[in-house]
Order: C-alpha cells, then sequence, then structure tokens
C-alpha cells in the first residue's frame, strides 16, 4: 500500500491570503494533496473552484481537490470542463472529490435543488456518468436520458491530462453501493462516523457492491479525513493496516501542524509500513 497524506483547509474570504499560504506550506512539507471546503451557499468562504486555481498557480507538485464538492450547486457537464482544464494546466494535478450536497436550506436558497436522499444517489450516478462521457476520447457527441442530468449532444472534451479519479464523500448504504459500482475512491470524515468500527462494515457494504458489479475492491481507495488529535503516527498506521485506509486528509488550518504532519507523521507512517 502506497499512503498518501493531505490537508483540508478552510477556505475564509477574512484572509485569502492565508489559504493560499497554507497550501504552499503544505508543499513545502512534503503534503501530497490539498483540499478545501465547498460550501457555495457560505458568503464567508471563497469559491472552492476559483481558490484550487489560485493555489494551483502558487503550487507545482501537489495534488487538488474539493473536500468534498457540492454537486446540487455545480452542474456535472460544467465541473467536467472545469476540472479538466485545470487538469491540463497543472499537468494532472486533480481529483474529484464530490458530494450528494447536505446543507439543503443553503442550497435551496441558491436555486438549487432540493433532494431527497434518494435522489441525491441518482443525481450522483448521473454525474458521474456526465463527467467520464465528457472525458472520453471517443467520437461522437454525449446523449443521456437522466432525470436530473439530462445530455442532448454535448460535444466531449477537453481530455484531462490523466485519468481524474472520482473520490466520494458518503456515508449511508445506497451511496456507499454507489461508490463500489462506479466510483474511484471512498472518502470519510473519521470525527462522522459512529467509531472506527464503521470503517470495517462500510468498507464491506463498498466491496460487496464492487464485486457484484464486476469491479476489484482493492481498486477503490480510502480516504480519510483526521482531526489533529489522531494524526500521529501509531494511530495512523493502526487505521491503515485494519481498514485499508490510503489517503489521510488533515483538517485544520495550524501551519506548525501541518508542517508536522508532512515533515515529521508522514515519513514516520510509511516508515512503519515498510514504504
Amino acid at each position: 500500500m502506497t499512503v498518501q497524506f493531505g490537508v483540508f483547509l478552510t477556505p475564509t474570504a477574512a484572509d485569502p491570503a492565508r489559504v493560499v499560504d497554507l497550501a504552499v506550506t503544505a508543499e513545502r512539507a512534503g503534503i501530497d494533496l490539498v483540499t478545501v471546503q465547498d460550501h457555495p451557499y457560505q458568503p464567508a468562504f471563497l469559491d472552492a473552484w476559483t481558490l484550487l486555481s489560485v493555489i494551483a498557480g502558487r503550487t507545482e507538485r501537489v495534488t487538488l481537490s474539493g473536500n468534498v464538492l457540492n454537486l446540487p450547486l455545480r452542474h456535472p457537464a460544467m465541473l467536467a470542463r472545469s476540472a479538466a482544464s485545470l487538469d491540463l494546466l497543472t499537468g494532472g494535478r486533480v481529483t474529484m472529490g464530490l458530494g450528494a450536497g447536505f446543507f439543503w436550506d443553503g442550497i435551496a436558497a441558491m436555486g438549487g435543488p432540493r433532494r431527497t436522499p434518494g435522489e441525491g444517489v441518482d443525481a450522483l450516478s448521473e454525474a458521474i456518468t456526465v463527467m467520464r462521457a465528457l472525458w472520453s476520447t471517443e467520437p461522437g457527441g454525449v446523449v443521456l436520458d437522466g432525470p436530473h442530468y439530462p445530455i442532448t449532444g454535448a460535444k466531449r472534451g477537453p481530455a484531462p491530462a490523466h485519468d481524474i479519479p472520482i473520490w466520494v464523500g458518503a456515508l449511508k448504504p445506497r451511496m456507499l453501493r454507489l461508490i463500489g459500482r462506479q466510483a474511484d475512491g471512498w472518502w470519510a470524515s473519521l470525527g462522522m462516523l459512529a467509531g472506527e468500527h464503521e470503517l470495517s462494515s462500510s468498507g464491506a457494504i463498498i466491496d460487496e457492491a464492487a464485486r457484484a458489479a464486476g469491479r476489484d475492491p482493492s481498486a477503490i481507495c480510502r480516504v480519510l479525513n483526521v482531526g489533529p488529535a489522531d494524526a500521529h503516527p501509531e494511530r495512523l498506521v493502526h487505521l491503515a493496516r485494519t481498514y485499508g485506509v490510503s489517503t489521510f486528509v488533515l483538517a485544520g488550518d495550524d501551519p506548525r501542524a501541518i508542517e508536522r504532519f508532512g515533515s515529521e507523521v508522514a515519513p514516520t507512517v510509511r516508515a512503519q509500513l515498510g514504504e
């Protein structure tokens, strides 16, 4: 297993330069992945996609992602174009972190849909299909007749610089089964789980759905947001060995914690895992 380490930054509009500087700090510390919250209905936050683009211009190596992008307020066809464009501009440094939506009052207040849990699963499934179809280099336009995102002949492209992985943030069984069928990764937050045992039970649902769809469960990575209290080597090694977590993302905006996570914690974990 190759373990990666990321940071989860708050895109505060009160001090926009600071969040960009934190991303630069993360890269210098050896961090692999820089992610930002995406709450478009929150006026105290910078727009996540714009912020990621600025961070891309200030960094050279780190992968970039929303944690996770708010699908109800971001049409997947436009999201596909944006992601492919940034991937080309950065030489393949984009990962698609995607969520079905959560704060429905805020979403509806901005004109977005208010979806039931079942509709959220169906819409996210359609969105994955839309994005992958538009990233494809196959000839011809894209025609999809889904109820949430009908596409009636859109031209494909641009093709991204690399196969952009789609990691889905989810907790409930229907969404976990979708991940097993369609996604490249499961993105969870340790603080939102009932306990670490949920990594096992949820992972089993993903694996079963993957096998039923003819997919290799081991190809679906496990990504975990962790707080500072859990960001120590012994804890992370345990989570990697016991539950197969392959990417740890530190939540928080403390530059000292970020530097320690990249320069001290990450090398120690990798050494203990034999990397």
